[in-house]
């Protein structure tokens, strides 16, 4: 059985190689907005890192091309008697294969590929590191409303108290009744005083990815990208399809190696003639050339030729893989969403709860039958509840940007 009578995977060779000629056409027409976040040091790695891949291809693609071979020797002879001899010898020498049943062209090919592949994965190390600092960014933003949230609650716990305390001193309540609402205190300032611990990694963490101050960046409004626009533009999967046509020409070359190749050979010389045997019919200056066609026999050839081949068939089938993966992930990041929606919406129906009850407890209040602290409890509840929204909506945007993470030019 032929293992290349896979159906996809021609589609996928030449789709994607011109998706990857069109992504290099169309790279100058958008950018990360967000790019500048990264330290400079970090941006200059990336930097050297593509400057690098782009000169190993070039180098990969030339590989089929033999060096020339210059040489000048110089040599003494105490042979002779009467005098030392000396000669010098200047030559160019050539062997360079014109054919290699199909090696050449499979070796082109495969440093396009390999090219490509090694760029996609260098812009996705770049997105996640650029992801990793939007995040940081997200993540101060929602701890700063957890700590308004915790004071909220502290401020709480301390009318609780109060409330407990009267109670227990008029023989109402139960003294278990107010060490639970002390515990509660307790337990909320020690939250409140960990969060700060959170707050500080976080700023660590992003100081060591960006040098700038995390208030001059204001984090970016995600919304859900496309289903089809997040499988196309996916750099994982992009990297696993070019990976997988870098095995393809790879186990051609492999199989290509081991064929008959055709080389030429030519050969320059100027050097002295041997004094120690001199002959009329020679030339100090002269030329030779042939043409070698060479076939190897190695015991290792089918084995060689078929470990190509399972590599390529490892790396077809990760692409497979990879786009049940990226179609699971997108249908997990929306089912999460659908999730923080009906949580926002509940915080949205008790907000509306906690106006109603504040505005009729500010007014009963007013005619003294109740007091500012149970006033101040559900003005309390009320804020809560308007936090709790926003720390939800920064929720969805970290989900969302788990998706803008692997996709190229969206921020």
């Amino acid at each position: 059985m032929n293992i290349y009578n896979i159906k996809t995977l021609p589609e996928v060779r030449n789709v994607l190689l011109s998706l990857f000629l069109f992504s290099l056409s169309t790279s100058n027409l958008h950018s990360d907005e967000l790019a500048e976040i990264l330290s400079p040091e970090k941006r200059d790695i990336f930097k050297y890192q593509e400057q690098r891949n782009e000169l190993e291809a070039d180098k990969l693609k030339r590989s089929w091309v033999n060096p020339l071979q210059l040489q000048y020797k110089k040599s003494f002879s105490t042979q002779m008697i009467d005098n030392d001899t000396q000669t010098e010898t200047y030559s160019v020498v050539m062997s360079q294969p014109i054919f290699k049943s199909g090696g050449i062209f499979h070796s082109i090919k495969y440093s396009d590929a390999l090219r490509g592949a090694n760029a996609t994965a260098i812009k996705l190390q770049k997105r996640e590191m650029i992801g990793s600092a939007v995040t940081i960014l997200y993540g101060i933003q929602k701890l700063n409303l957890q700590q308004e949230k915790l004071r909220l609650l502290i401020s709480s716990d301390e009318i609780d108290i109060k409330f407990k305390s009267d109670s227990y001193e008029a023989g109402i309540l139960d003294s278990s009744f107010l060490d639970q609402a002390i515990i509660k205190r307790n337990s909320d300032e020690t939250e409140l005083l960990a969060s700060q611990i959170e707050m500080e990694k976080l700023k660590n963490n992003f100081a060591l990815l960006s040098d700038k101050d995390p208030k001059q960046f204001k984090t970016p409004k995600l919304r859900l990208l496309d289903e089809t626009l997040y499988k196309q533009e996916n750099l994982e999967l992009k990297t696993d399809k070019l990976r997988a046509v870098e095995k393809e020409y790879l186990s051609k070359m492999t199989w290509s190696k081991y064929l008959p190749e055709v080389s030429i050979q030519g050969q320059y010389v100027d050097g002295d003639l041997n004094p120690l045997y001199p002959n009329p019919n020679l030339k100090e200056r002269y030329t030779t050339y042939g043409m070698t066609v060479s076939m190897p026999l190695n015991i290792n050839t089918i084995d060689d030729i078929e470990s190509g081949k399972v590599a390529y068939l490892e790396a077809a089938t990760q692409v497979i893989d990879r786009e049940k993966s990226v179609k699971l992930e997108y249908q997990m990041i929306l089912n999460n969403l659908r999730i923080l929606d009906k949580k926002i919406a509940l915080d949205k129906k008790d907000e509306k709860l906690y106006q109603r009850l504040y505005k009729v407890t500010k007014n009963l209040e007013k005619a003294g039958e109740k007091t500012k602290y149970d006033t101040q409890l559900i003005h309390n509840s009320l804020l809560i509840k308007k936090l709790d929204q926003q720390i939800h909506s920064i929720d969805k945007q970290l989900q969302l940007l788990t998706l803008y993470i692997k996709v190229n030019n969206v921020f």
